[in-house]
């Protein structure tokens, strides 16, 4: 540290010698009561030279440009403008001390100026120890020289207010407190040239940047701001003195890019673009930063229209009164007196016999934010000595931290754009031009970017007279795909895929996630290739449905043909064919396929849980007992014409016991029990068949075939056991023909459930419950027509065959034939 004041100290003293030269009042020296340090690269700084010795006319001997020149006038007029101004600063003056900085390495002297009081620098001191006379800094251009220079001004909080260095680094305050700036930071424009690219879909770029501070914040922040975007930047190159610029463009060509983002300074894109126009690179979109959109030289250049099209981020162009009759009247005045006098080392020029409409002509970039700096220090300045209309406090001694505190609170309005600095320094309000460098050679604006509490963009398409027939350019890796295809990537870059067709069920959503089909939901449908669902149809047969109304009139049928059999029968009970039939039994079984019918009037209607509860129970409990019924009954046949003859024992415990009644009583008993804890353990409720139909949602009830199955397989054994009896009773008397009866009626039985079951596993259909419905009634019909309603016909029609004597004939011819 002590070796580090040292030093200062030494340089301090320099300074104080250097400074006792008599110089001469020129154009970069202007007295005044409050002084503006200036920092401008009026020479080009565009290589490194080196000697072997320092030379004080190095600045001199360097490039020279207009545009450098022009705002270097800029900061002249606007002192000068500022001090005649009735508004501002009454009876104070406000004088400058410029420097041309275009060298890092040849500027402190000038700088150390700036920070010492009375010749000489003194670190050590508190900073109201001796107040210096510059009371703020403007500038420099670059974002390195910036770099350089700022941490010798933040030591004091000396205020710099910058119009050119756009580097978002110098919005950290805890580095940089005093720094504050008159444009848009970098992360302005790098959103300003992500828009643009959105805008005409622009995913496949290269960036080329110049190699130092200001470039490489550029790429930094392009590569921050793309990465939530369908943006790619296969290829970034930084710019310098010895770039192959041939290389660069053949790996950009090899690549097929076809937008290259030039983010560098004049003096990098100067050469660039003469070596695009050399090398013949065509049919290519440029999109140029502030630094170079306004370039008054290349638009001019022979060749550049082959180069394809050239849009540009720049600042707005704002014309400021009297600048014009300023050059004019200074330059007329001046008569070159001062072009060989001899100077403190930079601030030489060799440029007073300048044309003023040249002057004029060249790149009015940065014009207005020298002004805004100026006008926010004398705003500052005013602010800080308490001025009134007609004067100000000459008894407050102005420090420059106290200066920097009134630019932090800068609200003024100047040629219609407001001054106001945010807590990082930049301005809470700015603007960009976007545009185009048409077929004259002049940058003409096609849109704009605005921010202040909200961001307006804008760009006129009609404008661009683009290099590819009036169409807008590509610049894609991959071609977008298809409506209803995803994504499938292919490399490294999001933006080189193969495009997949999204299958049936699934769609695509290519703003939320273009990289996945998302399946649809249940109540949903979709076709192969979808970028949506649509809802499925709901189907289920009402109970209005013109098949429900005639099932359900063949079921009211069934009950009443039911009941006129009873009646029938009732009428006829002691008659041989009702005792035959099972007498008292007729009833029970009668009245249990009326009570199985119900079922038939469930499955009609929007499934709900009691509708899908009694949609088979009825069924299931009341044909048990039906088919129970028979197995007696065969059981009885086939005991009184062949087991009772062999095993009269067996016949009497039977008749004894009412093995019928218990039977049919067993049976009953299980079944309802199964049938409780299956419907308890499992009950039926409505269920949404979507499988089957990619478009349908078909209602149904879902029934357990686990809690279903103790049922079923009762029923199943009941039926087979039916079966078995019925056929061994096949060879009784011709006209005796009950078990054949049976045996056909089962036949229909099984033969309908399995039509039925395999008609499910085909179909899935909203009328499988139509089927459901036919098969009950297929099953009690079948009992109904084949065993009940021949009896009725004998009552009716053959009455003659309802005789005792008939039927003990039947069973004596029965008896002789099988003893023989």
């Amino acid at each position: 540290m002590k070796h580090f004041l040292a030093s200062f100290w030494l340089l301090g003293t320099f300074l104080h010698v250097c400074t006792q030269r008599a110089i001469p009042a020129s154009e970069f020296q202007l007295e005044g009561d409050y002084l503006i340090g200036g920092l401008f690269d009026v020479h080009d700084d565009t290589g490194s030279v080196y000697h072997e010795r320092p030379e004080l006319d190095a600045f001199t001997k360097k490039p020279f440009t207009l545009s450098n020149y022009r705002r270097f006038q800029m900061i002249r007029f606007s002192v000068e403008q500022v001090n005649n101004s009735t508004d501002l600063l009454p009876n104070i003056s406000v004088g400058y001390d410029i420097f041309d900085h275009c060298s890092d390495t040849q500027n402190f002297p000038g700088v150390l100026k700036f920070i010492s009081a009375n010749g000489s620098i003194q670190p050590w001191s508190d900073r109201q120890s001796v107040p210096s006379k510059v009371i703020a800094v403007v500038g420099p251009f670059t974002s390195t020289q910036s770099l350089t220079v700022a941490p010798l001004f933040m030591v004091n909080l000396v205020p710099m207010v910058n119009y050119a260095t756009s580097s978002s680094v110098f919005s950290n305050k805890a580095k940089y407190p005093s720094f504050l700036r008159t444009l848009p930071s970098n992360s302005d424009m790098i959103d300003v040239i992500v828009r643009i690219l959105q805008k005409f879909n622009w995913r496949w770029v290269a960036f080329l940047n110049s190699d130092d501070d200001y470039g490489n914040d550029g790429l930094d922040l392009f590569t921050q701001k793309i990465k939530d975007t369908e943006i790619c930047l296969p290829y970034s190159k930084g710019l310098s003195d010895s770039t192959n610029y041939s290389q660069t463009f053949k790996q950009i060509e090899a690549q097929q890019i076809n937008v290259i983002i030039v983010f560098a300074p004049e003096n990098s894109v100067e050469p660039l673009i003469e070596s695009a126009v050399l090398l013949n690179v065509t049919n290519k979109v440029w999109i140029a930063g502030d630094a170079w959109a306004l370039n008054k030289k290349l638009p001019k250049m022979k060749g550049i229209k082959n180069i394809g099209t050239v849009l540009g981020v720049a600042e707005p162009v704002v014309t400021i009164p009297g600048f014009s009759d300023f050059l004019h009247s200074s330059k007329a005045q001046l008569h070159c007196k001062y072009a060989e006098q001899d100077k403190f080392c930079n601030q030489k020029c060799n440029c007073s016999c300048m044309n003023p409409e040249d002057i004029l002509a060249a790149d009015p970039s940065y014009s207005f934010a020298i002004y805004s700096a100026i006008y926010a220090i004398a705003h500052a300045l005013h602010n800080t000595l308490q001025c009134g209309a007609d004067k100000c406090n000459s008894n407050i001694t102005v420090y420059p931290y106290i200066v920097l505190a009134e630019l932090r609170k800068s609200n003024f309005t100047l040629v219609n754009n407001s001054i106001q600095f945010d807590d990082n320094g930049n301005l809470k309000q700015g603007s960009y031009s976007i545009v185009f460098w048409n077929n004259s050679g002049d940058a003409q604006e096609i849109g704009f970017y605005q921010f202040n509490s909200q961001v307006h963009f804008f760009i006129d398409d009609n404008k661009i007279e683009w290099h590819t027939n009036g169409e807008v350019p590509t610049s894609l890796c991959s071609p977008e795909c298809p409506a209803g295809y995803i994504k499938k990537q292919n490399g490294i870059y999001e933006c080189c895929f193969d495009c997949e067709i999204c299958p049936n069920g699934t769609y695509v959503n290519i703003t939320e996630s273009p990289y996945t089909c998302i399946k649809c939901k249940d109540i949903e449908w979709s076709e192969e290739g979808s970028t949506s669902c649509n809802l499925r149809a709901v189907e289920y047969i009402s109970v209005t449905d013109i098949v429900a109304i005639l099932v359900l009139v063949a079921a009211c049928v069934f009950v009443g043909m039911t009941l006129a059999m009873s009646v029938l029968f009732s009428v006829n009970y002691n008659t041989p064919v009702v005792r035959s039939a099972g007498g008292p039994m007729c009833f029970l079984i009668l009245g249990c396929l009326s009570l199985s019918s119900l079922s038939v009037f469930f499955h009609f209607g929007k499934p709900t849980v009691p509708l899908c509860t009694l949609r088979y129970l009825p069924f299931l409990l009341f044909y048990t007992i039906c088919l129970a019924c028979f197995v007696v009954r065969s059981f009885q046949i086939v005991c009184i014409f062949k087991i009772a003859a062999k095993i009269p024992k067996l016949h009497s415990w039977w008749v004894k016991y009412n093995g019928q009644w218990l039977v049919i009583a067993v049976a009953f008993v299980i079944q309802a029990i199964f049938l409780v804890i299956g419907y308890s353990c499992k009950p039926p409720s409505p269920y949404n068949e979507t499988s089957w139909y990619a478009d349908k949602i078909i209602l149904s009830c879902d029934i357990s075939l686990k809690a279903s199955t103790a049922s079923v397989v009762l029923l199943s054994s009941i039926c087979a056991l039916c079966f078995i009896f019925s056929y061994m009773g096949k060879n009784l008397p011709k006209n005796y023909n009950e078990a054949k009866a049976i045996t056909f009626c089962l036949l229909l039985l099984i033969l309908t459930w399995i039509i039925f079951a395999t008609e499910c596993m085909l179909y899935r259909g909203k009328y499988i419950q139509l089927l459901s419905a036919l098969a009950v009634l297929s099953s009690l019909y079948s009992f109904l027509f084949w065993y009940f309603l021949p009896k009725c016909y004998i009552i009716l029609v053959q009455p003659h065959k309802n005789t005792q004597q008939y039927f003990q004939g039947l069973i004596q011819n029965y008896t002789k034939t099988i003893s023989q």
